[in-house]
């Protein structure tokens, strides 16, 4: 075999495994430490013809990276080495390298926790971080812990920051060595081109970008795109480019047949250029042959979990520096190279260092199963380098007691797993899809089940057509079947995937001989697909809202879980009264349905009747300003039946009640002129001397609603009632007897001055005041007073039309100081009126004269 960067190095890292038996690999791409590593660990005494393990976080690199190293021993792959992927596997008895991606892998090691026959685990191209990958490695080093000392374990990166691993995968006394390759790169030149403008499509960046790349630069290019749609569309510009006879396209992405993927990545013949056109899975462990142009959109896809929705959705982001780094470096594999960026040089500082691991933005409800299966409660009891988060766990292990995975009733939250739960687990599928298939075999309904678990694990295979609207998942049901049995949508007039129609076929026949099924490949009646979506998603069963449907939406359904959902345009199923929703986006409050299925209201009340409650309802409608009693049947946050409470209790009708005056406020209530008079009077009392006098404030009265109002509401349903409650003996009734002869004396309603008229204080302010025609004041030398003559009022002098002409509380002072000045100005405006130049020895009057004169 010709040398490798690695095989320096390999010295270095096989005295690692023998003395610590642990060891992190850090190595650029192309050195060779996916093929070359497992290869030299074959002859090392301490494997005593154990196997070893390669764990490859994609199935493409799994299958690629078997297939090299048989070639590199001159075998056939299934030999010496083999692989595992989903739905293929190619391993011999004489196999002692297995090659298998990181899902299988956890499969493995949940089956048998000591794998006997294992003498190390390779964990490649871990710098991904995988959820998947990353328990695997927590189990696996837990593994070699607790019960397999003698098992060699090495995470290997190219880009992985190896200090952190290393301190994972070491003791407590030190981390585990990092064995360090330098690689072998030739020069990449790199290219930084302006950005799409905004709007643009990225499609037409890439194509240009390429035929430009094509006529400045020989050999074959590796073009990076988000994802199929970016590719299909790219292909198509290209196509019609007309890049010449020697160009070749090769499409390359996981949802591919075998044989489609070993073309993008063979070599290329004779007198051919190649442009392999790929997502992020040409980033790593795959050897393109003749490769030296790049051309990197700056953009991948990744799964984001919407908590809010339960939903997993493929969003675009841009790149991280690493991944960049990563794709540069495919054009410096085999020669110098080139890599066009369509992104300036300056954004580039902008970027992430890493992409974000998985478990932090991730649906954690496959990692609690596989958790409890593992027997582990609390994650924090594993190594992690980043610990999954508390809030998404929670939700998690919330999501699997409601599917009957976990025990419920643990006071802690963190019940055991199910004997259904540890079905679920070795189903290896989203625990909602392996509850569906679980049930639905218990139902005689297994091998639906099955069909149906297998679309939603896939894309969907109907291909997106103009003027197509069809989300009914019994339609692909049907289609799937035809595939299944040799014909194709196309008979119906539909597109359909049949790359993804394939894989579907396949995993549902795997599932059906997991669970011993009979391989009926009609399975079932396609209309009880609602049914059993309902047992996997009883969160998203869907009732129709009625009424018109606003925003130009066809139809609008008020979900399970509480949320709402809606189809954009019409179409079959948008006049269904019960579906179940399998696919729906993430939008906050309403959400637009991509897939579903009708149910009826029979067989949800058959399959939820453990789930379904009675309830009465009685409670305040703001809408009817009344107090709704109901009986409603219900399932989850769905009314089956609603009908009027006949005869509601007393106490929840009064409590209703009050919970309408609080939401509408005291104005609501029968308040007269004399009722607000005497509550100010009382709160200037208590503001004056303190807690002794009760709190009426509006605060405190709306927190004391049923303390001092409810007595008052007895009949009372709706807002009209209000008038005929008794208010003021409900607010006097606060005030003790002994307090309520005190108000009258201390916060009197009027006083009577010397015209003899009666004038009534007013409370409202900070400080009582009177207001008072001047000229019934004469005579009066001194301010009137009132708490026990400890407080003066303060008197707004008016004139006789009833004017404020003076403002005091200092009456002498103003006959002494101010009077003369008002007098003169009062003369002059009401030369009728009587204005003596003594004050305090003329008459007082509230006529115009004094009487007589």
């Amino acid at each position: 075999m010709p040398p490798l960067p690695i095989d320096p190095v390999l010295p270095e890292l096989l005295d690692a495994l023998r003395t610590r038996g642990v060891a992190v690999l850090q190595a650029p791409p192309g050195a060779g430490k996916t093929t070359r590593v497992p290869l030299a660990l074959l002859d090392q005494d301490w494997l005593a013809g154990r196997k070893v393990i390669v764990v490859e976080p994609r199935r493409l690199a799994a299958r690629a990276a078997a297939h090299r190293m048989a070639a590199m021993l001159g075998q056939e792959v299934g030999g010496t080495v083999g692989y595992r992927v989903r739905q293929d596997s190619r391993v011999g008895p004489k196999t002692r390298i297995e090659v298998m991606t990181d899902g299988l892998f956890l499969r493995r090691i949940q089956d048998s926790p000591e794998l006997p026959d294992v003498g190390a685990v390779l964990f490649d191209e871990f710098h991904e971080r995988g959820i998947d990958s990353d328990l695997s490695l927590a189990l696996t080093r837990e593994t070699r812990e607790a019960l397999r000392e003698d098992l060699r374990l090495v995470a290997m990166s190219a880009t992985l920051d190896g200090g952190p691993v290393s301190a994972l995968l070491g003791d407590a006394s030190s981390p585990a060595p990092v064995v360090t390759s330098e690689g072998r790169a030739f020069p990449v030149e790199t290219r930084h081109l302006d950005a799409p403008p905004p709007g643009a499509r990225i499609e037409d960046a890439v194509a240009a970008t390429l035929r430009r790349a094509l006529r400045e630069e020989p050999g074959n290019a590796l073009v990076f795109l988000p994802g199929t749609g970016e590719i299909r569309r790219v292909q198509s510009l290209l196509e019609q480019a007309d890049l010449g006879p020697g160009v070749v396209l090769a499409p390359l992405y996981g949802d591919m047949t075998t044989e489609a993927q070993d073309a993008a990545i063979g070599p290329t013949a004779p007198g051919t250029r190649k442009v392999v056109l790929a997502t992020s899975i040409a980033e790593t462990s795959l050897t393109i042959e003749g490769i030296r142009i790049v051309v990197d959109s700056g953009m991948m896809r990744v799964p984001r979990f919407d908590p809010r929705g339960g939903m997993t959705r493929l969003v675009t982001v841009k790149v991280s520096q690493a991944s960049a780094d990563q794709r540069r470096g495919r054009a410096g594999r085999l020669e110098p190279g080139v890599c066009y960026r369509l992104w300036p040089e300056a954004a580039h500082r902008a970027l992430a260092p890493h992409t974000a691991p998985e478990i932090l933005d991730a649906d954690l409800a496959p990692l609690a199963l596989e958790l409890a299966a593992w027997g582990v409660k609390d994650p924090a009891d594993l190594p992690w380098l980043d610990a999954p988060p508390a809030a998404a766990m929670a939700q998690a292990r919330e999501l699997l007691g409601e599917l009957g995975a976990l025990e419920s009733g643990a006071p802690d939250g963190a019940g055991g797993i199910t004997p259904a739960g540890k079905r679920m687990a070795r189903l290896g599928v989203h625990p909602r899809l392996a509850r569906m298939m679980l049930d639905g075999a218990a139902l005689g309904l297994g091998p639906l089940a099955c069909t149906v678990a297998a679309l939603l694990g896939e894309r969907d295979i109907v291909r997106a057509q103009p003027g197509f609207r069809d989300a009914d998942l019994r339609l692909r049901v049907d289609l799937l079947r035809g595939e299944e049995r040799g014909g194709h949508g196309a008979a119906r007039g539909i597109g359909v995937d049949r790359n993804r129609a394939k894989q579907a076929v396949r995993q549902a026949q795997a599932w059906r001989r997991q669970l011993n099924l009979r391989d009926d490949r009609n399975g079932g009646d396609s209309g009880a697909v609602g049914r059993l979506l309902a047992l996997a998603y009883p969160d998203r069963i869907g009732q129709r809202r009625p009424g018109g449907n606003p925003g130009g939406v066809a139809a609008q359904y008020r979900l399970s879980g509480g949320r709402g959902a809606y189809f954009q345009e019409a179409e079959p199923l948008s006049a269904e009264d019960w579906l179940v929703v399998a696919d729906l986006d993430g939008a906050a409050r309403e959400s637009r349905i991509f897939l579903a299925a009708p149910v009826t209201l029979a067989e949800l009340e058959d399959a939820f009747a453990d789930r379904i409650r009675t309830e009465d309802v009685v409670v305040w409608d703001g809408r009817e300003q009344a107090v709704l009693a109901r009986r409603r049947r219900m399932l989850f946050a769905l009314v089956l039946k609603d009908e009027r409470l006949s005869k509601p209790p007393a106490d929840a009708m009064t409590a209703a009640m009050v919970e309408g005056v609080r939401a509408m406020g005291l104005a609501c209530l029968p308040w007269t002129n004399e009722l607000r008079a005497w509550r100010t009077r009382l709160a200037f009392l208590r503001r004056r001397e303190g807690e002794d006098w009760p709190d009426l404030s509006d605060e405190a009265l709306l927190a004391g609603l049923e303390d001092w109002l409810a007595p008052f509401l007895d009949g009372v349903s709706r807002r009209a009632h209000l008038d005929r409650i008794d208010l003021s003996s409900a607010l006097r009734n606060q005030l003790p007897w002994d307090l309520k002869t005190r108000m009258d004396a201390e916060a009197p309603t009027h006083v009577e001055v010397p015209s003899g008229s009666r004038i009534p204080i007013d409370y409202d302010g900070e400080e009582p005041v009177l207001a008072v025609r001047l000229q019934e004041m004469f005579g009066l030398a001194e301010t009137p007073r009132i708490a026990g003559g400890k407080v003066p009022l303060l008197l707004h002098l008016l004139s006789p039309a009833r004017r404020p002409m003076q403002v005091t509380r200092d009456l002498a002072s103003f006959w002494a100081n101010t009077y003369k000045a008002v007098k003169a100005d009062l003369k002059g405006q009401y030369p009728k009126h009587y204005w003596p130049d003594n004050p305090l020895e003329a008459e007082p009057t509230a006529r115009a004269k004094p009487r007589g004169r």
